[in-house]
């Protein structure tokens, strides 16, 4: 009898370490994603920013509760670029299912590194040369967005009843992507304006927001109603001058970029200096990519996100944008889609086709 109750516990010892063994071996398919920053990191309040956002959200958490992070995800800031290559052989080295970087400051080290990692997945935004099997391109028809917050701008000129409204556009480092925000702009100003006064600058960085902020206090001092910045960090010093001079009383906008940043435009009650920004959605990159690894159609390729797939757009968050003014930016926004408004993404084009004025700073390449 003795016996049989010794086999049976030991029956039964075995039966329950198979269970454990068993749970132990249950496999979390869950993708796992590490994104790359440059020195701006994610609390950019724009380009950086809406790429985590996307992350987060993949996962079900927020940016201010990002329970997964450690586990399914994580972000690494690079401060310097000497930094990329050896962030992204880390990352490589550690088994993220993906590994994203933002922004083409990053293509000639993705470029390097991507062939050296064959199995690895990688993401990368703003740029479509990288042409590696293993690397996710994303662009964005930043030149539609644009074109609406510039409308926007001039419309809430006009509506005001300003006479020759005189217009700004600060940049960060000058190339293609960048120029897309500049001409989309540019032609949304002139659709309302032909003859309007447009001033440009670059700062030549994407973190230094003293440099926006000086520009933009020259500007504004000068009777520019509105300054546009596509500069990252930097562009946040823009919307600090806007605040600064619209808590004075001046009747002056910054318009925010890539995120809506309303809020950082807040002056007084609910007041935001920010007229509208132009929304580039990045996080919908970081979702369309997690989303292609959990369902195994991860692949290198070229995706394009434009106003058709609600890749960009323009926030109506600040109740003074007037209401006329948003239906007629509603019924150009339909145009674009529809075909009937043609908007050119390089500055070439653009002065070829007489819908940008000569000697602005702008650079296709």
């Amino acid at each position: 009898m003795k016996k049989v109750i010794v086999i049976a516990l030991i029956c039964l010892m075995g039966t329950m370490l198979f269970a454990a063994g068993a749970k132990e071996t249950v496999v979390d398919d869950t993708p796992t994603i590490r994104l790359l920053t440059d020195a701006t990191g994610i609390d950019d309040k724009s380009f950086n920013a809406a790429a985590w956002r996307g992350i987060v959200e993949f996962y079900g958490d927020t940016v201010d509760n990002a329970a997964g992070r450690g586990k399914y995800y994580d972000v690494v800031t690079a401060q310097t670029q000497d930094m990329y290559i050896p962030n992204l052989k880390q990352a490589g080295d550690e088994g993220y299912d993906i590994i994203m970087v933002t922004g083409f400051t990053w293509a000639d080290a993705l470029g390097e590194v991507a062939p050296l990692y064959p199995d690895q997945k990688f993401v990368i935004v703003d740029v479509d040369w990288v042409g590696q099997p293993n690397v996710m391109e994303f662009i964005y028809s930043e030149e539609q967005g644009s074109y609406l917050v510039g409308l926007a701008a001039a419309l809430q000129a006009k509506a005001e009843g300003i006479a020759n409204p005189r217009f700004g556009f600060i940049g960060g480092v000058p190339g293609g992507t960048i120029t897309k925000f500049e001409m989309g702009y540019v032609q949304g100003l002139l659709s309302v304006f032909p003859n309007a006064s447009i001033v440009d600058y670059y700062a030549n960085d994407w973190g230094k927001p003293e440099l926006a902020k000086a520009q933009a206090k020259n500007w504004y001092d000068s009777g520019v109603y509105a300054i546009f910045s596509a500069a990252g960090g930097t562009g946040n010093g823009t919307i600090a001058q806007a605040k600064e001079y619209r808590l004075q009383g001046k009747n002056v906008w910054a318009i925010g970029v890539d995120s809506d940043q309303h809020e950082d435009g807040i002056y007084e009650g609910n007041k935001s200096a920010v007229l509208t920004s132009m929304l580039k959605r990045v996080e919908a990159s970081s979702l369309y990519a997690l989303n292609a690894a959990k369902n195994g159609t991860f692949k290198g390729e070229v995706v394009k996100m434009s106003l058709l797939d609600d890749g960009v757009g323009y926030s109506q968050a600040n109740s003074e944008l007037k209401a006329d003014v948003v239906k007629a930016i509603e019924a150009a926004k339909a145009d674009i889609m529809s075909g009937k408004i043609k908007i050119y993404g390089t500055y070439r084009e653009a002065l070829a086709a007489g819908a940008a004025p000569a000697g602005l700073a702008a650079l296709d390449d």
